[in-house]
């Protein structure tokens, strides 16, 4: 069938904005679906104007686009399912795979597929509303509760020192849909940017991670290697595409999978400027069935622009950071609204003493997002 789009994308925030800048590089075609007028996607390429929750809207998106993927995993995988059906598509149009993302949507399962498969991660059982105590018993303390469907950046998380804070936050797992598991009292955050086709598997750098108030904040070269880790936790949820891994390294130096995540990543926005193919063209060639190339590049530091209280204009942040640190390279999103801790756009530094420069010329858009730019009229 002669459809009018190469490639569709669930979605339109900042991540189908930089994956339908790769495809249109290559001459792609690209459609994505979305709610709202004005989104970061919307803004350079046509939008199908729909929910993600609706199996007919992305059955229509389905229905205009040789291949499909999408730009987070909580689009319902039963819905992705029921719209193949609905527009008479198989469900290999997709990547990842609807059995891949049914798996990751449950932080549970994820966590059984994990242990099955014999990947390091730690232990997690399901909190029995009815029977706390046994989960209690099964994890002992401290431990993490987890909401086993959505949650990101922290959303869906506490941490219970002693039974008493266990009991303290009975209002969330008493309705149910909730695990358990194990602290982890890690040295540090990494995360591997994972990428396998049917005939090639492969990784970014292992890249270290600081996060400030649950929201990515700085991603650095770590000076590590834990891409074996990474990609068993891709094979585990038997996954095809582009994946985010991200890990915990403990004081012995082991490595544990924390989730995965089944497209492009907040950590892997450092390959946009790294000198080699980004994360968002490898994303693009998977979803295309188009041959991988194997990512090389330079050192390069990223860290988050997130919304501010006291926000002016961005232009002169920008204005601010290229003065202070001429060699950065500034992502804006173009989201219409910025709130404060909203991500609103990035930076990143190639070469040494990155992760400093990267620091710097962060503090150094801020400062001038907070004030009026010079009147260049």
């Amino acid at each position: 069938m002669n459809r009018p789009y190469d490639l569709g994308i669930l979605g339109g925030g900042q991540l189908a904005r930089m994956s339908t800048q790769a495809a249109q590089r290559m001459g792609l075609k690209v459609a994505c679906l979305e709610h709202g007028t004005d989104t970061p996607a919307g803004q350079i390429t046509t939008q199908i104007n729909g929910f993600l929750t609706d199996s007919h809207a992305i059955a229509e998106i389905m229905e205009l686009c040789d291949f499909l993927t999408l730009e987070n995993e909580f689009v319902p995988a039963h819905m992705i399912r029921s719209a193949c059906e609905i527009a008479g598509r198989d469900e290999d149009c997709i990547l990842p795979g609807i059995d891949t993302l049914e798996t990751i949507q449950d932080k549970l399962l994820q966590r059984q597929a994990y242990a099955r498969y014999g990947a390091p991660t730690p232990k997690a059982v399901p909190i029995n509303p009815d029977d706390p105590k046994s989960a209690m018993d099964a994890i002992g303390f401290p431990c993490v509760l987890k909401a086993r469907f959505g949650g990101y950046d922290g959303k869906g998380t506490r941490t219970a020192m002693t039974p008493p804070d266990f009991v303290k936050y009975e209002d969330l797992w008493k309705q149910g849909g909730w695990l358990v598991e194990e602290f982890v009292p890690f040295r540090r955050e990494l995360a591997v940017m994972v990428y396998r086709s049917k005939t090639d598997t492969g990784v970014f750098p292992t890249m270290e991670t600081i996060q400030t108030n649950h929201v990515c904040d700085l991603v650095f070269p770590s000076g590590t290697d834990a891409r074996a880790v990474a990609i068993s936790a891709v094979e585990a949820v038997d996954g095809y595409g582009l994946f985010g891994v991200e890990l915990f390294e403990t004081e012995r130096g082991d490595f544990l999978i924390n989730e995965i995540a089944p497209r492009p990543h907040n950590t892997g926005h450092y390959t946009l400027d790294w000198g080699g193919i980004s994360q968002f063209e490898q994303h693009v060639r998977l979803a295309m069935h188009f041959p991988c190339e194997k990512p090389v590049g330079q050192d390069c530091a990223m860290a988050n622009l997130l919304g501010i209280e006291n926000a002016v204009d961005w232009k002169n942040g920008l204005r601010q950071a290229m003065i202070d640190v001429p060699n950065c390279h500034v992502h804006w999103y173009g989201k219409a609204e910025s709130r404060p801790g909203r991500k609103m756009g990035h930076l990143n530094i190639q070469g040494d003493n990155c992760r400093d420069l990267a620091d710097k010329a962060r503090e150094s858009f801020y400062r001038g997002w907070a004030a009026p730019g010079p009147d260049l009229g």
